[in-house]
């Protein structure tokens, strides 16, 4: 077969290999023409890989197949040329899922508008606890495609999906699977909430044992609802209350479950404390209850759930204690790149001088700003689009002291920070939470929350 790998990312070279390695005749388009690119690009054409760069618009002849990275969007002129060739477009999951040989190991996936990499993390961690060979995948690690064509074997793989890789994705039936919540968020990409929402529910489509869904957030069982699962499969809720039969949840600091033993009705099973999850804020409290769910449906014991969430520790720049310095508290989340994700990070702390802005992404900063207003001891903007987090502030917390650091370069993350401190008392907590992308000062999130944690260094030398 001829096939078009649409993007030269880590994606896109790793679905590309594979493929020219099972004989198929392989030719990537991008249209970018970088240095970089001409390196990727050289690097495959030794391997007989044709790459053409510059131009992704248009389908090479006898296209029998398209593979597209995740970020391309549905509305990409190739794809539209493949329509009307009655070509199929999928994704390098759906090329994964295909090409799982007959003993593949079961799939328990995960995806949400934020936590999804925390989550999957701590399910591996959990299922590592219990004796399974296992690895984190999809949106994180080694590319999906690359774990299913190797040569180590597993009994059970965590697999991290975003909206993008679902939407590519229209064969996948996961052993069981979690949204754990539901907020706007690229919706360039998609068209409409109603479209986003729509690919996150794909993830519960054929489950077999369990679809995981966050009480909190009614539009996760509304997915679960819809879906088209397996005769026997069950809807299991996760919350940061008490739970009720079928769900998990928390009771006097205890994370118990009542979905997965005898007699739910009347029984619950202690998994572990909530002092066992670093860092113990409501929304990662929430994470580990979506991971223990999907550990249990997958029949691990409890004390399992526990020694795994034990052993994890979360990437940085989420929710990550840097100093205190003053008796403030210095906190990066810079990977809080959208208004829910912010407003979670928000919830954890009080009182908050919070560092915001960058890249909005057409987001709106209404429904944050009223809901966090009480905890802002003050707000620092930086970024390109601060202007609108500062007329939502206007607007919902007109008292709240608002320092708007003009500069966007990179240095402006240290002027943020002293700003951060002269507003700041001692009990306070100083958190970047910036609730948008990055991308107009800093490379990546990772970067923003790099140059936020040397700032605070500086600070803290100068006033040792």
């Amino acid at each position: 077969m001829r096939i078009t790998v649409a993007g030269l990312g880590v994606s896109g070279i790793s679905a590309a290999r594979a493929l020219a390695g099972l004989g198929a005749v392989v030719t990537v388009v991008d249209g970018g023409d970088s240095g970089t690119h001409r390196e990727r690009a050289a690097e495959l054409a030794e391997e007989g890989i044709s790459v053409r760069l510059g131009d992704a618009s248009t389908l090479p002849e006898g296209t029998g197949l398209v593979v597209t990275s995740p970020g391309w969007k549905p509305d990409s002129p190739l794809f539209a040329a493949a329509a009307e060739a009655g070509v199929d477009v999928i994704g390098d999951v759906e090329v994964a899922w295909r090409l799982r040989g007959p003993d593949a190991a079961p799939w328990l996936a995960i995806t949400g508008t934020n936590g999804k990499t925390t989550t999957t993390q701590m399910l591996a961690s959990i299922l590592r606890a219990a004796g399974l060979r296992t690895a984190a995948v999809g949106n994180i690690g080694t590319p999906i495609v690359d774990v299913v064509l190797g040569e180590e074997t597993y009994d059970v793989l965590a697999v991290e999906l975003s909206s993008y890789q679902l939407h590519w994705a229209p064969s996948l039936r996961a052993h069981s699977a979690a949204v754990l919540n539901l907020a706007p968020d690229h919706l360039d990409w998609h068209g409409s909430m109603e479209a986003y929402a729509a690919d996150k529910g794909r993830i519960y489509e054929g489950n077999t044992v369990a679809c995981v869904y966050n009480v909190a957030d009614p539009a996760t069982e509304d997915l679960v609802r819809e879906a088209d699962v397996e005769e026997g499969c069950r809807a299991i809720g996760f919350t940061l209350g008490s739970p009720g039969p079928s769900q998990l949840g928390v009771v006097d600091g205890i994370l118990v479950d009542r979905a997965f033993v005898a007699n739910r009705q009347k029984n619950a099973q202690e998994l572990a404390e909530v002092g066992d999850i670093d860092p113990p804020a409501p929304h990662n409290i929430a994470n580990a209850l979506a991971a223990a769910a999907l550990a249990r449906a997958f029949g691990v014991e409890p004390k399992a759930v526990r020694d795994g969430l034990r052993a994890f520790t979360p990437d940085a720049h989420r929710i990550a204690h840097v100093a205190d310095v003053d008796a403030v508290a210095y906190v990066d989340d810079s990977k809080a790149t959208n208004t829910h994700a912010a407003e979670a990070s928000l919830a954890a702390y009080e009182p908050i001088v919070w560092i915001a802005g960058g890249l909005a992404k057409g987001a709106s900063f209404d429904a944050l700003v009223r809901r966090s207003a009480k905890r802002l001891r003050g707000v620092v903007l930086i970024g390109a689009e601060r202007h609108l987090i500062a007329e939502a502030l206007a607007r919902h917390a007109p008292e709240v002291p608002v320092v708007d650091v003009g500069r966007t370069d990179t240095g402006a993350m240290s002027e943020a920070v002293r700003e951060a401190a002269g507003l700041a008392k001692p009990g306070d907590t100083v958190l970047l939470a910036p609730a948008c992308a990055s991308m107009d000062m800093f490379t990546n999130y990772n970067k923003r929350g790099e140059a936020f944690a040397e700032a605070v260094r500086e600070l803290a030398a100068e006033r040792a």
